[in-house]
């Protein structure tokens, strides 16, 4: 008699569940043609989602992105200095730089600052980076920015490296060759006024 009482009251119970179950699903059926318009975080509304909230029909439609938000890199290199400040303080490691001298002379950024150095490799690892921002805070020439794009997914890793050098291998290669035989010649003519020195002491 327990086990029969027991056994109605489990099954009225799953009944109760699956009807409470269905009766929300339809529920969301019958307000889905109300559909949440994109706003702004900051909008007093933004958390007050409506009735019949369903999936935005991306990338057609998308939720606007807080202006302060941190998201993929962009290095003006006609801008950069080639500091390395920016790779420096980089927690993880992501930016790699390598820079040469210039020799000749390679014009101003749009502040003003004189370029003098060149960057024959400037790579940024995004699948490195925990989007922290402090690159963008110490860069002086402010050419180093977080743009509001967010979907970059890449199938092969690889791809997530960035590459922002404005030179090519040969020109790159051409800049190391003519600093070094610069340098050779200022040393060259270092030794020979030392020379010089000596004899006439």
């Amino acid at each position: 008699m327990g086990t029969t009482i027991k056994y109605k009251t489990g099954f009225w119970s799953v009944v109760k569940s699956l009807w409470q179950g269905a009766a929300l699903t339809i529920r969301h059926f019958r307000n889905a043609k109300n559909r949440r318009t994109p706003a702004y975080v900051s909008d007093e509304n933004y958390f007050k989602q409506p009735d019949g909230l369903v999936t935005l029909t991306y990338p057609y439609e998308a939720l606007p992105i807080p202006d302060n938000g941190r998201y993929r890199l962009h290095n003006e290199i006609d801008d950069c200095i080639v500091c390395d400040l920016c790779a420096k303080v980089c927690p993880v490691n992501c930016i790699i730089i390598e820079s040469v001298k210039a020799t000749e002379d390679i014009g101003t950024t749009s502040d003003g600052t004189k370029k003098r150095l060149h960057a024959p490799v400037f790579d940024i690892d995004l699948a490195k980076c925990c989007y922290c921002g402090l690159c963008t805070t110490v860069c002086p020439t402010d050419c180093l920015t977080m743009t509001p794009v967010y979907d970059f997914v890449e199938v092969d890793i690889k791809n997530m490296v960035y590459h922002f050098t404005d030179l090519s291998p040969e020109e790159a290669e051409e800049k190391k060759q003519l600093l070094a035989k610069q340098q050779e010649e200022m040393a060259a003519a270092k030794a020979a006024a030392l020379a010089a020195k000596k004899q006439q002491g």
